[in-house]
């Protein structure tokens, strides 16, 4: 089974990142999966951006939890990468879903609750892929393994990964234990033995942020069997020359 390659949220080295003209791009540059990150407004509505704090990819300031939607969506959230991009809005959990819906290609939806933690963000993500009947194409991840196991406990069948930067005694283990599916590993993680004994393990091995073409090919050759990449169009011109 070839690796499959994810837009890490959108093709964001060529578009700004978490946005819909992010995301339209990757599915051009034809991005097998789109990964993004979700979080809660202030009353409560899933949106898609990576950081706790606005400040970096839009022009406000402050906590996302502080806004509400239409607040939120006040701010301009591309004009920081580029002119060409000026007046682009955070997109809704709703927005994405409406536009993936009549696409062949799957979703990576990453919980950021590991530093905030936003109450029932894992019912209201769930309930949203449900009303779009998006649930058997779609990974729910997260850094935070209490998350991970919540979502077990709302449906057992959602594929599950946990997200890990660091070397954890038992990982493999411990991530079983949370009713993960998969491991999803930073780059510098990688190696032989941990896909070997994950595989072994009935779980799956996805790896982030994979943009040049020597670390490309690596996870390639590995078997690894996604990766996260905020050039896709690369990620799949290398995968193409190894087979």
């Amino acid at each position: 089974m070839k690796t499959i390659i994810y837009a890490h949220r959108g093709a964001s080295k060529l578009a700004p990142e978490n946005t819909m003209p992010a995301f339209e791009l990757a599915y051009k540059m034809g991005a097998e999966g789109i990964e993004t990150d979700v979080q809660l407004t202030k009353d409560n509505v899933p949106v898609l951006i990576h950081d706790e704090n606005v400040r970096r990819t839009t022009n406000g300031t402050g906590f996302l939890l502080d806004y509400t939607l239409a607040e939120l969506k006040q701010l301009d959230a591309g004009s920081w990468f580029s002119d060409q991009y000026r007046g682009t809005s955070i997109p809704t959990l709703h927005e994405f879903l409406q536009w993936v819906q009549d696409k062949h290609i799957k979703i990576n939806l990453e919980l950021k609750n590991n530093i905030i933690d936003y109450k029932d963000l894992e019912k209201i993500v769930y309930d949203h892929l449900e009303a779009f009947n998006l649930l058997d194409r779609t990974v729910i991840s997260s850094f935070n393994s209490a998350s991970i196991h919540q979502v077990g406990l709302i449906d057992e069948s959602v594929t599950t990964g946990f997200l890990t930067s660091q070397k954890i005694k038992d990982l493999i283990d411990f991530a079983k234990d949370q009713g993960a599916r998969g491991l999803h590993i930073k780059y510098r993680m990688l190696n032989p033995s941990i896909v070997k004994e994950a595989h072994l393990n009935n779980l799956y091995v996805a790896v982030y942020t994979v943009n040049r073409p020597i670390q490309l090919r690596r996870c390639f050759r590995l078997s690894c069997d996604a990766i996260f990449t905020d050039v896709p169009n690369i990620a799949k011109q290398t995968r193409d020359m190894l087979s």
